[in-house]
């Protein structure tokens, strides 16, 4: 069965009403090629019906992530991705000067989560998130900076 169909079939028994804008919309994150903007996801449900809003995307959205078939990351400068949960496990490293991107294994913080779960009792979920900081070349750049300034 297609992941689509999959999260579509998942969403019915759970017993929620799946309208066709609804599905089109879990088509479109379900076959787009890593990560997809709401906006984005808006746009290429648009292009297939007129019947259909910018917050019913957002609503449709929330609610794959509230119920663990999608994540939702914040890349730093406003932007919000999405992606099913079949995409796996990562962490996004964003770079606040150059807005670079990369991708970082997600078991990395698996030690955090413990950590949080035994001392918090709370349970993370870090499958999919971002981290904001300097690439190497920024950081490289700054120092840079700094040394030239007499710092």
């Amino acid at each position: 069965m297609p992941h689509c169909h999959t999260i579509i079939q998942t969403l019915h028994n759970l017993g929620f009403r799946m309208t066709p804008q609804r599905e089109m919309i879990i088509e479109a994150i379900a076959h787009a090629e890593g990560h997809i903007t709401a906006e984005e996801i808006y746009d290429l449900v648009k292009e297939r019906t007129r019947a259909v809003n910018v917050a019913t995307v957002y609503r449709t959205l929330d609610l794959l992530v509230e119920k663990g078939l999608a994540s939702r990351a914040d890349l730093w400068d406003g932007r919000v991705v999405y992606a099913t949960s079949q995409h796996g496990s990562h962490i996004h490293l964003v770079c606040r000067q150059c807005g670079d991107i990369f991708n970082a294994d997600h078991m990395l913080v698996e030690s955090l989560g413990d950590l949080l779960q035994t001392n918090y009792g709370f349970s993370a979920d870090l499958q999919h998130f971002s981290i904001i900081g300097l690439c190497a070349h920024c950081r490289a750049e700054q120092e840079q900076g700094s040394i030239n300034k007499g710092g």
